[in-house]
């Protein structure tokens, strides 16, 4: 266990849990329902942009993806640049439309607008309960990648540093709620921005220069410096369909879709539209690029999800890689948080309050239902994370796929048509 990597760990949970603390005494007065599953719909451009970008950047991008480019080279850093208008149409294409539907119809989950638009019982219990079945696999996802990092970097134990991450995500998500879920995605992704930079430069410089490191590639297989990839499974078809699952798609991913009725006001869309676009084109093209020109530096990994935590101890001081950890630990957790919020607000709101419409006003017991729900959930996953395949990517790709199969349409068309 290395004392140096794991204290600076220690101490930007304590801030996680800090926030969370300050989110939960800054609850406003109104609906419980409202503020602790949107924060009453109170963020700015840039925290909108954070949040946005931190949910969308999650153990796939920072493990999973860089793991992938480990794999197949360069063409996988091109690939993930596809996901570059992600934000720009999640915002654009939902954004105002959305919100001012959502407060008209003062709607708190994604399915309360599919229910408005569509007046279907049935479609609500559907969509509800194929949101939960492919949830389970998006966040086993995420505490395999958190559980990984801690092994990796930290010299934890798999089953511990799982039980460590999985603890501390149900703990702050379960008791702060929705608002300290954006007040740590606007801290975690500072946090991801700069440890995506250190990282990049700390391999480039390990390789010897830019230069080198393509050489070496080269030398290894010469596939990893084409646009075709290792084994060359960047074809055309593979790259559509990759844009539809990670770009066009994530308008229908419901932790993405609820921050879009969560903003202030419509400047906060223009601003968070722009900022959130920068941010998502610096992590894509940074974690992605040091996944693939890690190999230059360490070719014989047998697991590639474990590039980013081994290039972490490798290329920087050991006190830095503590620091820098938080990154991908960041990203994990933001869109853990996300994920886990919505799976308990479709559990109280789109199924509880359906068949027990006069709980609506027992505050005291939804509030320990939403903290009871998310710490089931939460040990629920530990089980489901326990024995991890190699490669976390896929399943990511399998629950999103799942996911925007169901929402996608019925949500546009039902804006638009």
């Amino acid at each position: 266990m290395q004392l140096e990597v794991i204290l600076p760990l220690i101490a930007y949970l304590l801030v996680v849990f800090a926030l969370s603390i300050y989110a939960m005494r800054k609850r406003t007065t109104g609906s419980f329902l409202n503020e602790y599953f949107l924060g009453s719909r109170s963020m700015g451009g840039i925290v909108l942009a954070m949040t946005l970008t931190a949910t969308y950047i999650s153990a796939s991008s920072f493990i999973g993806g860089p793991g992938a480019a480990y794999k197949y080279g360069l063409g996988w850093v091109l690939l993930a640049m596809i996901q570059l208008p992600a934000i720009w149409l999640s915002l654009g294409i939902l954004g105002k439309k959305f919100a001012i539907l959502a407060r008209r119809y003062n709607a708190v989950t994604l399915n309360d607008m599919l229910f408005a638009r569509y007046q279907s019982r049935l479609l609500v219990w559907l969509a509800s309960l194929s949101l939960l079945v492919a949830f389970v696999g998006a966040m086993t996802v995420q505490f395999i990648g958190g559980a990984r990092l801690l092994e990796t970097a930290a010299g934890i134990p798999y089953e511990t540093g799982l039980l460590i991450f999985g603890v501390s995500i149900a703990l702050y998500t379960a008791f702060g709620g929705f608002r300290a879920s954006v007040l740590n995605d606007t801290l975690q992704g500072m946090v991801m921005l700069v440890g995506t930079i250190v990282l990049l430069v700390g391999v480039v410089h390990a390789a010897g220069g830019l230069h080198n490191a393509v050489e070496t590639l080269q030398t290894i297989d010469p596939k990893l410096v084409s646009p075709q990839g290792a084994d060359d499974i960047l074809s055309p078809t593979f790259m559509t369909s990759f844009w539809v699952l990670v770009c066009f798609g994530v308008i229908g991913l419901p932790h993405t879709a609820v921050r879009c009725i969560s903003y202030k006001d419509s400047k906060a869309v223009h601003r968070g539209i722009i900022i959130g676009t920068i941010v998502v084109a610096i992590l894509m093209f940074g974690m992605h690029l040091a996944g693939a020109l890690g190999r230059a530096v360490i070719p014989d990994l047998t697991v590639p999800d474990l590039v980013i935590p081994t290039l972490m101890v490798k290329v920087l001081p050991p006190f830095a890689a503590g620091i820098f950890l938080a990154a991908p630990m960041a990203a994990i957790m933001s869109t853990i948080n996300a994920q886990l919020l919505q799976s308990s607000a479709t559990i109280i709101k789109d199924l509880y309050l359906n068949l027990r419409p006069a709980q609506i006003t027992n505050e005291a017991r939804l509030k320990r239902m939403s903290a009871t729900i998310t710490l089931l959930l939460g040990a629920l996953l530990l089980l489901a994370a326990w024995r991890p395949p190699e490669m976390i990517i896929w399943l990511n790709l399998l629950a999103f796929g799942g996911l925007e199969a169901v929402f996608l349409w019925p949500l546009v068309l039902g804006l638009y048509w």
